[in-house]
């Protein structure tokens, strides 16, 4: 579902190859940025941050990005962060706790935007020209697919919840059932990615991926249109 969405609206903005590279360049260079400067900024300047980072949240979602599952994981790290501060601060310093888990969001919506916006092929091909082309191959397939192990993580976060696991986010205020959390959730969410790993380079290795000296990468025939 989430591919097409994404075709469709390729097929709405017609770019060639050349021009998205640079894109894909100019891109993933104001993402570095943008993320860094999540952690690295003074708290006076997140302000302005997070307008930078509206505006990005609005493309995504005119890109018909899902944008749920980051902010469910930012509701829940709001919780334990906060929990935390409470135990160890006696609540005093609450309001830091919730600034660190701000910059934290300030830190992903680049990256989630990226996964939206730009192709993998332009991304896996602008990291070929600064590092090994194994090792961006490995980047822009992880990338790629953030939504689908997103979409599994919801899966079976709700398979779970239907089971009787103790993970509901009233119940995770517990830490006694953070345990449960991750013997539910977090094992078989990794169980899965290692299968996917193993496809993915089954794949590759079926492409005889590696085995010239000179790879080349896929063109959209689309986008020369």
């Amino acid at each position: 579902m989430w591919v097409k969405r994404r075709q469709t609206l390729q097929a709405k903005i017609p770019v060639n190859d050349d021009a998205g590279l640079w894109l894909a360049a100019s891109a993933m260079l104001m993402v570095t940025l943008l993320s860094s400067a999540a952690f690295l900024a003074p708290q006076s300047a997140l302000l302005y941050l997070a307008l930078a980072n509206l505006l990005l949240l609005v493309h995504g979602l005119w890109c018909r990005g899902d944008i749920s599952g980051i902010f469910r994981y930012i509701v829940l790290q709001l919780g334990f962060t906060l929990l935390l501060y409470a135990v160890i601060h006696g609540g005093q310093q609450l309001h830091q706790g919730a600034w660190a888990v701000a910059r934290l969001l300030l830190a992903l919506l680049p990256g989630w935007w990226l996964t939206v916006a730009i192709k993998p092929q332009w991304i896996g091909e602008v990291l070929a020209k600064i590092m090994p082309e194994k090792w961006a191959f490995v980047v822009a397939a992880s990338i790629n697919l953030l939504p689908y192990m997103t979409s599994e993580l919801r899966d079976i976060y709700q398979l779970q919840l239907l089971r009787g696991a103790r993970i509901a986010p009233r119940q995770l205020l517990n830490p006694l059932n953070w345990y449960e959390l991750a013997y539910c959730v977090i094992f078989p969410l990794f169980v899965q990615l290692l299968k996917l790993a193993q496809q993915t380079a089954t794949a590759a290795r079926s492409r005889h991926f590696g085995s010239h000296p000179q790879p080349t990468h896929w063109r959209d025939p689309r986008s020369h249109q």
